[in-house]
């Protein structure tokens, strides 16, 4: 069989509800990288996060991290990275919000936040990766993968159309989660960062399938031959990627059950 690329975003998707991978899961990824297929993470998580899930897996994985502002290949190396313009970092920093919208800034080595958020950690306490708490403002803007702001649902819907007023396509802006509105330089996303590990590889976007569940996959899936949505996602993906094709909840190991099916695995218990 041709080698091809699986590539999944993490929380709701390939991460249970306790946000870690499930033994299933762990043996259904190893058991394809032992028959020669390509394997790649999508997360806005950050690059060291991610690592950790890595290193669980014990075999190669691509990792696209902070929502395609970077891409490293198994040996941890970069391959290609963008940052958001830091005039451009510098403003979003600056723009007035509420007091209880966290400010996040992702950085090459580090997660800046400008006050604890106690919440956050519990979602990363399988991977010991946390925030460090400073003034968004000590770096100057240089630097920044990405701009998170963490809050009230209303609260970053605002800030969203009066930072896509300003910016309109300098930026690209998406969500993770209702509460989360993640901000990276135009053009970056989950889906340019694939075409460039699909060049890297040799691949076409035929040879691919992707597996996402929010809406900062849509480029991702929308690039991918065979495009997968989770029964747990986000209303309107499915009507973004209406060529993607439904499958499991994340809470059931939707992603291996798929997987097992696709490439004539055993099944699972």
């Amino acid at each position: 069989m041709t080698p091809r690329l699986i590539v999944s975003d993490l929380d709701g998707t390939l991460l249970g509800a306790d946000h870690d991978l499930h033994p299933a899961t762990v043996e259904t990824l190893r058991a394809l990288a032992g028959r020669g297929h390509h394997l790649a993470f999508a997360s806005g998580r950050h690059f060291r996060d991610m690592q950790r899930f890595r290193e669980r897996l014990g075999v190669p994985v691509h990792v696209i991290s902070t929502n395609g502002a970077y891409l490293h290949d198994p040996e941890d190396r970069l391959v290609a990275a963008r940052h958001l313009d830091a005039s451009l970092a510098r403003e979003l920093i600056a723009l007035p919000r509420h007091p209880e919208v966290r400010l996040n800034l992702y950085h090459d080595d580090e997660w800046l936040i400008d006050a604890e958020a106690p919440g956050l950690l519990a979602l990363h306490a399988h991977t010991g990766f946390g925030y460090r708490v400073a003034d968004p403002a000590e770096r100057l803007g240089e630097g920044v993968g990405k701009v998170l702001y963490i809050g009230d649902p209303g609260e970053v819907r605002r800030l969203e159309a009066t930072i896509r007023a300003r910016h309109g396509d300098r930026l690209h802006l998406t969500y993770s989660m209702d509460t989360s509105l993640e901000i990276m330089a135009g053009g970056v996303n989950k889906g340019t960062a694939l075409a460039t590990l699909l060049d890297t590889l040799g691949l076409g976007r035929e040879d691919c399938l992707a597996f996402g569940d929010n809406l900062n996959d849509t480029e991702m899936l929308t690039l991918a031959g065979e495009a997968h949505v989770m029964a747990n996602a986000h209303p309107a993906l499915a009507d973004r990627v209406p060529e993607a094709a439904g499958i499991g909840h994340h809470d059931r190991q939707g992603v291996a059950e798929r997987l097992r099916e696709r490439f004539d695995l055993r099944p699972l218990p």
